[in-house]
């Protein structure tokens, strides 16, 4: 069995060394071959191995993964891998959400979050989460966008206050007439 069939599939911290400037050959390596592939020659990634005639090509997705996670090591910062099947449980989707696992029951009990039944169990696809999220997010920022207000330097706190006392109220207003629909 070679080394990358034994690689176990499971989630993966991978905390950034004692000097993350050791990366900085890594990371410069990366963006110069970047640099260099903007030509009109087809870029190639590949891993070599110590002996000369070990070497690999690697699909340009995986080059982009590991520019990523070189970069976020050479920040400082911790990289999960994580494994993620076409299906997920209702604990998985939520750890995707960020919400709890009784939410997102929740939410496919109001069908605002497709899933199929399998069991005592639900599966959800995905792309449907994602979607959600996605569709989370920006309903996330318009309600930012409606409560936001111009505030000038020269009006007085109580101006202030009664602007956005205004426009939370016109976010209510529009929250309560979409879940009375």
């Amino acid at each position: 069995m070679g080394a990358v069939e034994a690689v176990d599939l499971q989630s993966q911290t991978v905390v950034p060394e004692d000097d993350p400037e050791q990366l900085a050959p890594v990371l410069s390596f990366l963006h110069a071959h970047e640099r260099r592939s903007e030509s009109t020659a087809t870029p190639t990634y590949a891993l070599v191995g110590v002996n000369e005639h070990e070497r690999i090509e690697v699909p340009e997705t995986v080059h982009r993964v590991l520019v990523q996670v070189v970069a976020a090591l050479r920040a400082g910062k911790a990289v999960t891998i994580a494994p993620q099947s076409m299906t997920l449980t209702t604990q998985q989707a939520a750890d995707l959400l960020g919400v709890s696992r009784p939410t997102v029951v929740r939410l496919i009990t109001t069908g605002e979050l497709p899933a199929d039944r399998v069991g005592n169990r639900h599966k959800l696809l995905l792309d449907d989460v994602l979607a959600y999220r996605d569709a989370r997010r920006q309903r996330q920022y318009a309600a930012l966008e409606a409560t936001s207000v111009d505030v000038d330097p020269d009006d007085s706190p109580e101006v202030i206050r009664a602007e956005l006392k205004t426009a939370r109220a016109a976010v209510g207003a529009r929250r309560r007439a979409a879940s009375s629909r």
